[in-house]
């Protein structure tokens, strides 16, 4: 059998390193709904902090496998999009918290939009990742397209604060229920089921709650995307890293929703300190430009990337403390 075609370039790396990649992330997914959740259970706080450090423990490790490959750069602007893309994360959560309120969403089933909702964001990270490099490669003034963007997200995130969106207000949701069959009421795990239209008396099919706030989650990762996808590409254009730091970092949101969703509201101050971290990545590219650099340190970023997020979870959790019972 001829295995040459391991060895052939696609976006800059072996066919091999791409397939090995994929077939972790195959792997996963088949772990995880296969064995972990053949059935549709509520997931317990701690279950899904175990989870979660799996998860975190596996991302970390295939950094420390690129770095070991590719080298100390590479491996450090893996390791700053993995943590730059796990913080959005967590403002993803409280979106995700938000919209399952809304629909109602029985918790024993969250885990199943969660589920595919994740291959929702693989596909669609794949093709918005592969759009920007595809920019990048033939347009390098891009990347101060997308410094710019950040820097002005930031400014807007430290404005904003923690302005709740209002998810029955949403167009979308406003357009699916005027054009489709929607059921007020959940019906399992189904996201369509067959009933009586009330006014033909004709079987016809329905959208369910469920669906409804699937399509909201896809839509908010979209949202999202639009912030991380130049956050990673303000970092390296290398696509290689960027795909791999993202997917590594979203594997684990399911797992992390079940944790965070309970005690999101101790990480009030992330979100200033997420805001800041765009703002310092979408300024490091004008930075190198006026130091005549031909890349701002990769060891640099990685430190003020973890300084600034770790101050802002530290600073949450200190606020939020409970206050002392006085004797």
């Amino acid at each position: 059998m001829d295995l040459a075609f391991l060895v052939v370039e696609w976006l800059g790396k072996p066919a091999w390193m791409w397939l090995s990649f994929l077939g972790i992330v195959v792997a996963l997914l088949a772990f995880d709904l296969g064995v972990l959740h053949r059935d549709n259970r509520e997931i317990e706080v701690r279950e899904s902090l175990l989870l979660s450090a799996m998860y975190v423990g596996l991302g970390l490790a295939f950094g420390g496998w690129v770095w070991w490959q590719l080298g100390a750069e590479l491996g450090m602007n893996y390791l700053t999009g993995f943590v730059v893309e796990k913080t959005l994360a967590l403002d993803n959560v409280f979106v995700i918290a938000l919209i399952f309120s809304f629909f109602a969403v029985p918790r024993i089933y969250q885990h199943r939009v969660l589920f595919w909702g994740i291959l929702g964001v693989i596909v669609l990270r794949a093709i918005m990742i592969g759009l920007g490099a595809t920019l990048v490669a033939e347009f390098s003034w891009v990347l101060y397209i997308f410094a710019a963007f950040l820097i002005v997200t930031g400014i807007k995130m430290l404005v904003m604060g923690d302005k709740e969106p209002e998810i029955g207000q949403n167009p979308l949701v406003r357009f699916m229920r005027r054009r489709f069959n929607v059921t007020d009421e959940h019906h399992g795990q189904d996201f369509f089921v067959k009933k009586a239209n009330p006014q033909t008396g004709r079987m016809v099919w329905f959208v369910t709650p469920l669906f409804m706030a699937l399509v909201m989650v896809e839509i908010a990762d979209v949202i999202f995307a639009v912030d991380s996808v130049p956050a990673i590409f303000a970092i390296t254009t290398d696509p290689f890293i960027v795909y791999t730091s993202n997917i590594f970092a979203i594997l684990g949101l399911r797992a992390l929703y079940f944790a965070l969703a309970a005690m999101i509201h101790r990480f009030q101050y992330l979100k200033p300190a997420l805001a800041i971290v765009l703002m310092f990545i979408g300024s490091k590219i004008f930075v190198a430009d006026l130091l005549g650099l031909e890349k701002f340190p990769a060891a640099l970023s990685l430190g003020v990337t973890l300084s600034i997020i770790a101050a802002g979870i530290l600073y949450s959790l200190w606020r939020t403390r409970k206050p002392e019972i006085a004797a």
